[in-house]
């Protein structure tokens, strides 16, 4: 049995890496095919390193391009791989383009799809994430899902419930498992940052940063917010292009908003696990903050995270400015939202995978 498993972008590295442990613990053959969908640096190569990933056995180096290019790109260049290897599965994780990409083109070579972290819907479909997702779950013949509602998804939307198995969520595998080293890190100490004394903001999705009202909106929040506390901002390349582009750069002078580049996922763990509030549009750092237990406001108007909110320490507050504020100011008065046991966030997701694996093939 060969198993071909493919990763594009950041968030696909951290569910990547505890699957491809459980696979080399179960003597299964794995390739690792790397799109490149996400090229710089800190957005890829220092992620392999910070998770001792294995550097991938093939590199596509698609780049960036329009979402119609980069899926066409991945899938001419992806099927030469797959005529050449001929793989027994092909392992998708999440959301983004490559994982749409090469689960179809695998299909159409009657080659079986298997989808992690499946099931998962905001039901915006002007999201391309949520396309991606619903495409991706529709021909894919094993679907893993991280959350009971991701069943209920599936199941809502006719798909056969001998396609779906309830695994828990592989990002906190990864997560448990580098815990310990990352507390071990001085990363909000280096940055002047005293601990649970500070904010964090990450903000990438197009529907913020491509829109300038909304983008304004978010910023000037935020440094209402650092008048209370200072704010640690990994600028996402994207989200750095358009504040210069949008002339929004005074939003963020005369405040306690420090500006960074991105940080290797270790660096930005040891951030995670000390800060007081956390201000995002990533769905990833929705389900890492409820599982550390850290105040979270999704700067989002919904979350395909559900399980997030109903028991993780996530709120969704959107891009309005005065809501923003007045939830960060309740958390800050010490109003906060405790996170809940969520099942199967164990640690133990990939072990699940890898044994229905084996017995499914």
């Amino acid at each position: 049995m060969k198993i071909i498993s493919v990763v594009g972008a950041r968030p696909n590295f951290v569910k990547i890496m505890p699957l491809l442990e459980a696979f080399s613990k179960n003597n299964i053959t794995s390739l690792l095919v790397h799109t490149g969908q996400h090229y710089d640096y800190h957005m890829s190569e220092a992620f392999f390193k910070d998770l001792d990933i294995p550097a991938p056995d093939v590199y596509l180096g698609i780049g960036s391009g329009t979402h119609a290019q980069q899926t066409a790109k991945i899938m001419i260049a992806f099927e030469k791989i797959l005529l050449k290897e001929k793989p027994s599965l092909l392992v998708v994780v999440g959301d983004v383009n490559s994982t749409i990409a090469c689960a179809l083109t695998a299909v159409k070579l009657h080659i079986p799809v298997a989808h992690v972290e499946a099931g998962l819907r905001s039901f915006d479909n002007k999201m391309p994430e949520e396309i991606n997702r619903l495409l991706t779950d529709r021909i894919s013949d094993y679907l893993f899902t991280p959350s009971l509602d991701a069943n209920e998804n599936l199941e809502m939307e006719g798909i056969s419930k001998e396609k779906f198995f309830f695994v828990g969520n592989v990002m906190i595998d990864t997560l448990n498992k580098f815990k310990p080293k990352a507390a071990k890190l001085k990363t909000y100490k280096a940055l002047g940052l005293l601990k649970e004394n500070y904010a964090i903001l990450t903000l990438h999705r197009p529907e913020n940063v491509d829109d300038k009202s909304y983008l304004s909106d978010i910023l000037l929040s935020v440094k209402e917010i650092s008048k209370h506390l200072p704010v640690v901002f990994p600028v996402h390349p994207r989200t750095g292009k358009n504040i210069k582009k949008f002339k929004l750069e005074g939003h963020l002078k005369n405040s306690k908003i420090q500006l960074i580049k991105p940080l290797g996922y270790l660096d930005f763990l040891n951030l995670l696990m000390h800060a007081k509030i956390v201000l995002t549009d990533s769905g990833g750092i929705q389900e890492e903050t409820s599982a550390l237990d850290v105040p979270c406001l999704t700067l989002r108007e919904n979350t395909e995270r559900p399980i997030t909110v109903m028991k993780g320490t996530n709120i969704i507050v959107g891009r309005d400015k005065n809501r923003i504020i007045e939830e960060a100011d309740k958390i800050l008065k010490g109003k906060v939202k405790n996170s809940k046991p969520i099942q199967f966030w164990d640690g133990c997701s990939s072990k699940r995978i890898a044994k229905i694996i084996l017995e499914k093939l």
